[in-house]
């Protein structure tokens, strides 16, 4: 619950703080109508790659990450399948471009080069800080053995198509 509400407080803070920060240092922006039209067509994009990095990434963990009856969203198993083949947290690499995605959906200067940017760093000290120590807490040995194996995240276009590709059809 404290994550959600961590996640909602940098979107709809981030948002106001950007817009407020519009107003002194991108006023001469604020009504350039194709900044706002690009700008809104890349958020779409952004959020429509997020949504489906999420979704992949979420019936991967469903599929293989769980033995027995658990609550939803919670896994007992380490998952090394799919894009967890090749990166340990391809949903945060996902969910990492969810800020700079409202960010530019909105139309925010501000919030595309100050505040997306910042609360992108904070999601990767979250992974770092929390997510890392809780994956060895909870999988041991085997998470540190696949941590040195496979990469935070991997850029290589198979893993990209991985994450993006349309698991709906499989």
């Amino acid at each position: 619950m404290t994550r959600i509400f961590v996640w909602v407080i940098m979107i709809v803070g981030g948002a106001a703080a950007g817009l407020y920060l519009d107003n002194i240092l991108f006023a001469d922006i604020r009504n350039n109508v194709p900044f706002h039209v690009v700008s809104f067509a890349l958020g779409l994009e952004l959020l429509f790659a997020v949504i489906r990095i999420s979704r992949n990434t979420g019936r991967t963990l469903a599929k293989y990450g769980r033995i027995g009856k658990l609550k939803r969203m919670e896994t007992n198993v380490l998952v090394t399948e799919g894009p967890y083949e090749y990166m340990r947290h391809p949903m945060h690499f996902g969910l990492l471009f969810f800020p700079l995605g409202i960010a530019f959906l909105i139309g925010s200067p501000a919030f595309i080069v100050l505040i997306a940017p910042a609360e992108m760093i904070l999601i990767l000290l979250m992974i770092k800080f929390i997510e890392e120590p809780e994956a060895v807490r909870k999988f041991g040995t085997q998470y540190i053995e696949y941590r040195e194996r496979i990469p935070w995240f991997c850029l290589r276009p198979r893993c990209l198509r991985e994450l993006l590709k349309d698991s709906s059809k499989s």
